[in-house]
């Protein structure tokens, strides 16, 4: 095997063409070895929700994982060999992930892509560290770093890095002294939850109230009337897309007028269509990944994405399809190690990407900056 040696990439060129067919094929080599095989396709799968209420996440995940294969198949995909992408669904659900691991390590899988879903890569993680299988997550709860799995990498950055940006813009920006929180109970409420508190109480902050409600709720109104009562100047949401766009249409309805403020499922057109247009304007985010115009490597994305798949570019697609470049990335430049070595050398690959320039740490965690945004007329775009 070829020694391992560190890379650097910048974001491939956004090229046209069929996508792979998302099905099995046959076994590379077994992921315990020191390479994956020397002959037939690689197989990498990619796991999220592709139903249920996180469905959206799942196909926004796979379409840039698929674009990112389709490119690095295009030329000749690695070492002559093509890559084939699995897409397995998980419907949001941990059970069902650590079912699909197994799957994974009995179906000598080289890498895995996913999930978008915070509780189930944790829930998955133990069994891939045990199988030796990385993963590239596009998930942001801290929980996934107190997994301290070897194995397990994020494609962007954590809830203390998107809260801590956040409520440094609200203080000290605009100043706001009454701010009011609400989130769910699941993992990425939770670990959202406890950074943007964290955040707040370094910047001398203590929210004016703090409501916690359950993933499958539907009715807020009790939530909502105790934040009307406490007359914020803006609003936390620590939930997913469509929960989030329920608490703000339902926010709206009852007259509360005070901008919300989130993170990555807030500058999503899921929030926007669920709230509604007109309740989402001036909702304030945090993201690493504003709009497809932020660069030169976003707008050739945005347009490959747009022409394949008929749809805009966002940010778990990006996530997506950075994560799936800096994986077959150190696959190619570890001669096609699997197990730890492909681990290392995903740690040691440096990344210029439609997020930022990634260079990973001993936590799995390789991006650490985000920037604020603004929803107005629909379209989240840089705060001014």
């Amino acid at each position: 095997m070829r020694a391992r040696t560190r890379g650097t990439l910048s974001v491939p060129a956004a090229a046209l063409g069929v996508l792979l067919a998302a099905s099995a094929c046959s076994a590379p080599g077994d992921t315990s070895s020191d390479d994956a095989g020397s002959s037939g396709p690689i197989k990498i799968a990619v796991v999220d929700a592709q139903s249920g209420q996180l469905a959206s996440l799942g196909d926004w995940e796979a379409k840039g994982a698929k674009l990112a294969v389709k490119e690095w198949n295009k030329k000749g995909g690695i070492n002559g060999r093509k890559i084939k992408l699995t897409v397995f669904d998980d419907q949001g659900d941990p059970t069902t992930g650590t079912n699909i691991a197994r799957k994974l390590d009995s179906g000598n899988y080289v890498a895995m892509i996913g999930t978008a879903e915070s509780a189930v890569t944790v829930a998955m993680a133990p069994i891939l560290k045990q199988a030796e299988i990385p993963n590239i997550t596009s998930g942001q709860a801290t929980a996934l770093v107190d997994v301290k799995s070897p194995f397990l990498f994020l494609n962007g950055p954590t809830s203390t890095t998107y809260d801590s940006t956040l409520a440094d813009y609200l203080v000290a920006t605009k100043k706001f002294k009454k701010i009011a929180m609400i989130s769910n109970n699941g993992s990425y409420g939770k670990g959202e939850h406890d950074a943007f508190t964290a955040a707040l109480k370094k910047a001398g902050i203590t929210p004016v109230t703090d409501q916690v409600v359950t993933t499958d709720q539907k009715d807020f109104s009790a939530s909502l009337s105790r934040i009307r009562q406490s007359k914020p100047d803006a609003i936390f949401l620590g939930s997913e897309e469509v929960e989030a766009g329920l608490i703000v249409k339902q926010a709206r309805d009852l007259g509360i007028t005070a901008p919300f403020a989130g993170a990555a499922p807030q500058g999503t057109p899921v929030f926007i269509e669920t709230a509604g247009g007109k309740n989402a304007e001036n909702t304030i985010v945090s993201s690493p990944y504003l709009s497809n115009e932020i660069s030169d490597a976003s707008r050739a994305f945005a347009t490959a994405y747009k022409a394949e798949y008929g749809k805009d570019a966002e940010l778990h697609g990006a996530k997506a399809y950075d994560g799936t470049n800096i994986m077959l990335t150190a696959l190619k430049n570890s001669g096609m190690a699997t197990g730890k070595k492909l681990a290392d050398e995903i740690r040691a690959t440096k990344y210029q990407g439609l997020l930022g320039d990634f260079a990973y740490d001993e936590t799995g965690v390789g991006i650490f900056k985000t920037t604020i945004g603004i929803i107005k007329d629909g379209k989240l775009s840089a705060a001014q």
